[in-house]
């Protein structure tokens, strides 16, 4: 942020805080610790800086980013200190408010269709490579009671995965069947549209990394070092035109079923062989 307003002040010919400071009747001290990240911007900072510079445009999206500063990078290790529940019990209420909900996923179902024991094998890998409280069973239930608002309301769930999250392997051959089957039954759901990827579809778009769009006002992704959390609209309108590329390429319906169930039979095979 403090770069970002020191390259408005430079490009609107303040070639020094002072001179800056002079133009807005602040003190030369709270111009340079803006810029240097040792004071936050308030909202009435970022207005002034933003008319004062001719970079008025730039309003919308840098309040939106210091209203949402504290959450925009968490560490996993700090999240998931005193185990997994507490960080899927934080999401109920981002759920309860959310309207419309985009999700893609390339390579992992997305939490709120696992079941209970892909979710818990999930959580499982999550403790081992953390070094976290391993409150798996806690945090499943938690993780479960977000499937609730698939059946209540009017919410809508567009959720597209890659193919390739019809094979990851979290939990063996029975754990993956029936999360697979757990699919074939979310197909009939009225509110949620679940589209697949196929591995070999034409893409527009590179596969990237897997994200959350709630409405039009926030993205969470996920590293493996942070959760991170987009609110900037500028940013979130590429999210929005990543999320309708893979749209255009996944397939639905009776399709989509067979990708699945040659998935399950993947499986099965697996389970004999």
């Amino acid at each position: 942020m403090g770069a970002r307003l020191r390259g408005f002040r430079k490009d609107a010919g303040f070639s020094s805080g002072r001179a800056f400071a002079a133009a807005t009747g602040w003190q030369e001290s709270k111009v340079s610790r803006i810029e240097n990240g040792k004071q936050n911007a308030s909202e009435a900072d970022i207005r002034v800086w933003c008319q004062k510079t001719g970079h008025e445009a730039e309003v919308h999206d840098l309040i939106a980013t210091v209203r949402h500063i504290d959450e925009l990078w968490l560490e996993w290790r700090r999240l998931l200190q005193t185990g997994a529940e507490g960080r899927q019990k934080q999401s109920i209420p981002l759920y309860r408010k959310t309207k419309v909900f985009r999700i893609w996923e390339p390579n992992v179902v997305w939490g709120t269709l696992q079941t209970a024991e892909y979710a818990k094998a999930i959580f499982d890998e999550v403790s081992r490579l953390y070094d976290t409280p391993g409150d798996m069973e806690a945090a499943v239930a938690k993780r479960l009671e977000r499937q609730q608002y698939l059946y209540q309301g009017d919410r809508i769930f567009n959720v597209l995965l890659g193919e390739q999250a019809l094979y990851s392997n979290h939990g063996g051959s029975g754990v993956m069947r029936a999360q697979l089957d757990r699919l074939l039954a979310v197909l009939a759901l009225p509110r949620l549209s679940l589209g697949i990827v196929p591995r070999s579809a034409l893409l527009n778009t590179w596969i990237g990394h897997g994200f959350v769009m709630f409405d039009d006002k926030r993205v969470m992704l996920e590293t493996f070092s942070a959760e991170m959390v987009v609110t900037q609209p500028r940013e979130i309108d590429i999210y929005m035109r990543v999320f309708e590329s893979h749209r255009r390429a996944a397939v639905y319906g009776q399709t989509a079923r067979a990708l699945i169930l040659a998935a399950i039979q993947h499986f099965a095979r697996m389970a004999t062989g």
